[in-house]
């Protein structure tokens, strides 16, 4: 199984894979939790941000989650994932494969954003922001979407929201 949360930066993906992780690994031995910025670090940061770059990132993730699936490990990715071909891709090639898009608007990311990623690329200090120069569109059919357009420090109920999908529930009997 794999479950693709998609979001853009600061919608708080890693956060909630993290925290589903967390909750599965004592009753899920082969568990993996890929971050897209993680595994750009593991293979050496060999792609940039561009969209050709971003690009190649994707099909590597995509990949890499459909070898771990195949093996019956179960994946938990943390992604922008802003090519539909790609999410298409994963519906046909990975057997249960689930999408969660955890949805919140630029001004809400913005106000998170300490690193100023999104004012940065806005005043044109830096390129290749995806929700700024880069499009991102939004997944076509996602298995869940969680609404994610205020400040939370307690993830509890968006762990919930994902928890309740039939596939993790499988995990968990």
């Amino acid at each position: 199984m794999v479950t693709w949360m998609i979001g853009l930066s600061r919608a708080g993906k890693t956060t909630l894979s993290k925290l589903l992780y967390d909750r599965l690994k004592p009753q899920v031995n082969n568990l993996v939790l890929l971050d897209g910025d993680i595994i750009r670090e593991l293979f050496r940061n060999d792609v940039d941000h561009t969209i050709e770059g971003r690009r190649k990132n994707a099909e590597r993730l995509s990949h890499l989650s459909k070898f771990l699936s195949d093996q019956n490990i179960h994946v938990i990715a943390a992604v922008l994932s802003i090519f539909p071909e790609w999410q298409a891709w994963n519906r046909k090639n990975i057997t249960a494969y689930q999408e969660i898009y955890i949805k919140a608007s630029i001004d809400v990311l913005e106000k998170r954003d300490t690193n100023n990623l999104y004012s940065q690329a806005k005043s044109g200090k830096i390129k290749n922001v995806v929700g700024i120069d880069i499009p991102f569109p939004e997944p076509e059919n996602p298995d869940l979407v969680i609404e994610n357009n205020i400040d939370r420090l307690d993830f509890s109920s968006m762990l919930s929201e994902v928890l309740s999908l039939e596939d993790i529930k499988k995990l968990l009997k």
